[in-house]
């Protein structure tokens, strides 16, 4: 079992901020220039690196900087479809659509018409 599974939220955000803190030092970024390149206050990268919450567009914008929106697929896959649902798109499609009775003709027959 994974380590971060049993943390709470607040330790958890705690965890992200000092993840992008190392991403950042790693790649030989000031605060001020991933604030820039994301769009965000420097005081909005120091509060999420600190583990302070943000805003989620924030963080989105911060890890597009990063060049890490491709990660988003490991935490969070895209639904798989169900075999229903595959059922029923590879259904036949109608080949004919049944319009209104021509004048003259019995519209069809119907439970409960006597």
């Amino acid at each position: 079992m994974d380590m971060l599974t049993t943390h709470t939220d607040a330790t958890l955000i705690e965890e992200l901020g000092r993840r992008i803190a190392a991403t950042r030092v790693d790649r030989g970024l000031t605060q001020a220039a991933l604030a820039f390149e994301a769009g965000i206050s420097k005081r909005t990268l120091e509060r999420l690196e600190s583990g302070d919450s943000i805003q989620l567009a924030g963080f989105l914008r911060v890890l597009r900087a990063l060049g890490l929106t491709q990660n988003l697929n490991a935490l969070l896959p895209v639904a798989a479809e169900s075999p229903m649902r595959l059922l029923e798109v590879a259904a036949k499609p109608r080949r004919r659509a049944r319009g209104k009775p021509q004048r003259g003709e019995k519209p069809p027959f119907r439970w409960g018409d006597q």
